[in-house]
């Protein structure tokens, strides 16, 4: 029965994506969601921290490079309100970055509305 939950919230988080070929991270259980095997083979996430700045969340993760090639990738953050919905103003644009072979660097992000207490971050290969 656990197995069958986990593969039924997987789906539906698989589901609801508006990116199917990143990686997310979520705050509320430090769970990986993976959409793309290559870069879940490349990537380590870790050290996953929120805090408050001026009332609005600020939240940032670790991410590793597990290969010796420069990735270039993009990030964003999506925020949620306590029940879970997404608060207005999650529509960030994607933020481009390059992750030197073997290295790591922190992604950070604030919640625009105060609202905000839990949030997802999305990692995908940049678009050219």
């Amino acid at each position: 029965m656990k197995y069958l939950m986990a593969l039924f919230l997987a789906l539906m988080v698989t589901a609801c994506s508006s990116d199917p070929a990143g990686i997310s991270i979520e705050n509320s259980n430090q769970n990986v969601v993976i959409g793309n095997a290559v870069l879940a083979r490349s990537l380590a996430f870790n050290n996953a921290h929120t805090s408050k700045v001026n009332g609005l969340m600020k939240a940032s993760v670790v991410v590793a490079s597990k290969v010796n090639t420069d990735l270039n990738l993009q990030y964003r953050f999506y925020w949620y309100d306590a029940q879970g919905l997404e608060v207005s103003g999650s529509d960030a644009p994607w933020h481009q970055f390059v992750l030197k072979g073997n290295d790591t660097m922190m992604l950070q992000g604030v919640a625009e509305k105060s609202e905000a207490s839990q949030y997802r971050i999305y990692v995908r290969k940049a678009e050219h």
